[in-house]
């Protein structure tokens, strides 16, 4: 009995770490006091979008990793960071917000569910949701295969990273009418917005925080600033973590199961 709790603290500690396959080739695990957190992005609006996050504080500047796809191709995607960084509890919504019966969640009916923009998620320059929540020019653009792959960090405040817990990331963009761009034909103007098509500002997908705080992401070898890239993680990059993650599982593996065999009298 003595055996068992060895190696299940081993293995339960292997999903953390698998997260490496989002990081660099020399990736910096974060410290306790670092938090990360990884998000799951769901479709909205029944548009087969779907993606990952990785959100990893250093201090006061916040890092954000995302992967997604089932976007528009070659249209751009307004995301925010939403919800609340004063406790209050919020979640994505599901199709019982379309509460006008349009068969479209429109923003508007969504933010009752997720909460209010806290940080406008551009390519670059200003992230304050009240200058920058609808610079479509300053958002990811999605390419030809309607794939989004976004990595920058940014300033932000403490309360923000002491509450990403309570934060949520939400892509917009639909094509209801299926032809490939956002237009008014689709579903009218933007109720935020009449310059802008419905289509455009309509949330795509939406992700909270999946359980506590991830504990080993990579939180070096990354631009930093208000700079940004749109660049996402190379195939190569990830396979080679993949190995490494292996590697360090089957460890320690073998350490345990060397302890284990010199507490009963085998060879160590």
């Amino acid at each position: 009995m003595s055996k068992r709790p060895g190696r299940l603290a081993v293995l339960a500690a292997l999903p953390a770490v698998t997260l490496l396959t989002l990081a660099g080739s020399s990736p910096v695990f974060a410290a306790e006091d670092t938090p990360a957190y990884q998000i799951d992005l769901e479709q909205l609006n029944d548009s087969g979008s779907k993606g990952t996050v990785l959100l990893s504080a250093r201090g006061t500047e916040l890092t954000v990793w995302i992967k997604s796809e089932g976007m528009v191709p070659g249209q751009p995607s307004a995301q925010h960071l939403h919800g609340s960084t004063e406790g209050h509890d919020f979640v994505c919504p599901d199709a019982s917000a379309d509460t006008d019966g349009d068969g479209i969640i429109n923003n508007t009916e969504a933010t009752v569910h997720y909460g209010d923009i806290n940080i406008a998620l551009t390519v670059s320059g200003d992230t304050d949701a009240a200058k920058s929540a609808l610079a479509v020019d300053r958002m990811p653009v999605a390419d030809k295969e309607g794939k989004i792959s976004y990595k920058r960090t940014i300033p932000v405040s403490q309360d923000v990273v002491d509450h990403l817990k309570d934060l949520h990331v939400v892509q917009h963009g639909i094509d209801r009418n299926g032809n490939g761009k956002y237009d008014f034909d689709g579903a009218g103007k933007s109720e935020l917005d009449p310059n802008l098509p419905q289509e455009a500002t309509a949330p795509t997908n939406c992700g909270e925080v999946k359980g506590a705080s991830v504990g080993s992401v990579p939180v070096g070898g990354i631009e930093t600033g208000s700079g940004a890239t749109a660049t996402g993680v190379s195939p190569g990059v990830m396979t080679g973590a993949a190995g490494a993650v292996s590697a360090v599982a089957v460890g320690a593996l073998l350490v345990v199961r060397r302890r284990a065999a010199a507490k009963a009298g085998g060879v160590a």
